[in-house]
């Protein structure tokens, strides 16, 4: 343990694992991120796998889950590829692309990356000696459920890195779902002796209502189980935090209406989180085989497997709407890989995105894609060409596109210019991840999509504000923690 942790935190690594997907882990390691960061304390996030196709670009130029940068900016430190040494970036059904320590390794599938994981192992465990003798305190996050048989060997993502690096454990259940005492009885019962002795506590997330009535449970929870029931916490409504796959519609808001189809390999649909909370703008994703709403805007998003989601967009019928959609005067723009969609040709030669080949784009730019094997990662900040407005953002592709409609790029950026647009300025294509997020800029886009009184909403505010409501409402988890003594070495 560095000798700046204050005793006040007996925890110098504590582990979040969840009784199953979505119940809370990355908001409760955010909270606490906050909470030690508010009393002085050097704080890390570290989750050692992750599976997500949204990401973020790392201060020292890798690529890690969103989640995980969203916990070091509620830790108050910039995000680092060691903070999510292994991130999985489903390309199938049955394939991911491998990314280790913020660098793209290879793709594998499922049994390939199953033998690797003794490898992957090795990392983690460099990335997070790094970040313990770095600060005062880490807090990890564990992936889906420690009680997921067929994933318990060769484990890297939840109690098997537990055991291997002897951290205590606290386990949260989402009350919201229904079956919250089952759900933990439950994963206690498909654990080893260790793994159990392991486990300090609960969280029951997402409660409602009034706790009284939850009392009972809790008492024959803890006396069933032997281990207390750590906190219970509010359901949390209008939280702007940055989701690690899930999305979420948006509910009516405004009158400006923008199209989003949702695409089987989508990915950064953060890059919408800006629309989702404007006031002004009714947001439709639009899934398989659901109807599509009339818009003023379309954004077709970026995605993992570019000419597979291109493929399904032309078995769906997109093309058809989009030509109607422009015959009528809407907008349209593409981001990273819905901008290589929108151009003549996408070329695969090395099959970076699967199998080898060409696929035929939509022709609505005069643009040519062609995929390379080395992955561009970083930061990028510069001006509209469109309109006098500042713009910042992050670039996470394999690919290079050229053509004539280049020589008019959507942004002038502090190492040249990106993106392009139609001669009739109807149409924009850019590889820049999070354009609506600086004020400026998701304001200048949506006048240009038609919203002349566009206004701006500062959504890095949005989140700051969400982190310290949701830090307040830890408040009592914390201070639970503090009073317990570790019973683990670590």
């Amino acid at each position: 343990m560095p000798a700046s942790t204050p005793a006040r935190w007996p925890w110098p690594t504590l582990m979040v694992q969840g009784c199953t997907s979505d119940a809370g882990k990355s908001t409760v390691v955010a909270a606490l991120c906050r909470l030690l960061a508010r009393r002085g304390l050097r704080v890390a996030p570290f989750k050692p796998q992750n599976m997500a196709l949204n990401s973020a670009v790392t201060s020292d130029g890798g690529e890690i889950g969103r989640a995980q940068a969203l916990q070091a900016l509620a830790a108050g430190v910039a995000p680092h590829s060691d903070m999510n040494p292994v991130l999985l970036k489903p390309s199938s059904d049955t394939g991911a692309q491998v990314i280790i320590q913020g660098r793209v390794r290879s793709d594998m599938n499922a049994r390939d990356y199953h033998h690797y994981k003794s490898t992957a192992m090795q990392a983690v465990q460099e990335s997070y000696r790094r970040l313990q003798h770095g600060y005062d305190a880490v807090m990890v996050e564990g992936a889906g459920s420690p009680a997921e048989i067929n994933l318990r060997d060769r484990d890297i993502a939840n109690m098997g890195f537990a055991e291997a690096v002897d951290c205590p454990v606290i386990l949260v259940a989402d009350i919201d779902r229904g079956g919250v005492f089952a759900h933990l009885t439950g994963t206690l019962d498909c654990l080893s002796a260790s793994e159990r002795q392991r486990i300090v506590g609960f969280v029951i997330n997402r409660f409602r209502g009034d706790i009284s009535l939850l009392q009972g449970g809790l008492d024959w929870l803890e006396a069933k189980t032997g281990k207390p029931v750590l906190a219970v916490l509010p359901y949390l409504h209008g939280l702007q935090l940055d989701a690690e796959d899930s999305i979420q519609q948006q509910q009516q808001r405004g009158s400006f209406d923008i199209v989003v189809p949702v695409l089987p390999r989508i990915s950064n649909h953060t890059d919408f989180d800006a629309l989702r909370a404007h006031p002004q703008v009714n947001l439709h994703f639009v899934g398989p085989d659901a109807p599509r709403p009339p818009a003023d805007l379309v954004i077709l998003p970026g995605s993992k497997s570019t000419r597979a989601d291109l493929a399904f967009l032309q078995q769906q019928g997109w093309p058809q709407y989009l030509h109607r959609h422009l015959r009528y005067g809407g907008k349209l723009l593409g981001i990273c890989g819905g901008y290589q969609m929108l151009g003549r040709r996408i070329d695969d030669p090395l099959g970076v995105e699967g199998s080898a080949g060409s696929s035929a784009g939509l022709g609505l730019l005069d643009i040519d894609t062609t995929l390379a094997a080395s992955k561009t990662l970083r930061q990028r900040h510069g001006q509209c060409a469109f309109a006098s407005a500042a713009v910042s953002g992050y670039e996470i592709r394999m690919g290079v596109s050229q053509g004539p409609d280049c020589a008019r790029p959507a942004f002038l950026l502090d190492e040249g210019s990106d993106g392009a647009c139609s001669d009739d300025g109807q149409i924009m294509g850019s590889y820049l991840h999070g354009l609506f997020d600086h004020p400026q800029a998701g304001a200048a886009l949506l006048r240009w999509a038609g919203l002349d009184n566009a206004r701006s909403v500062d959504l890095a505010a949005l989140r700051e504000a969400s982190i310290e409501r949701l830090a307040d409402a830890c408040e009592p988890l914390y201070q639970r923690l503090v009073t317990l003594r570790p019973s683990l070495s670590a």
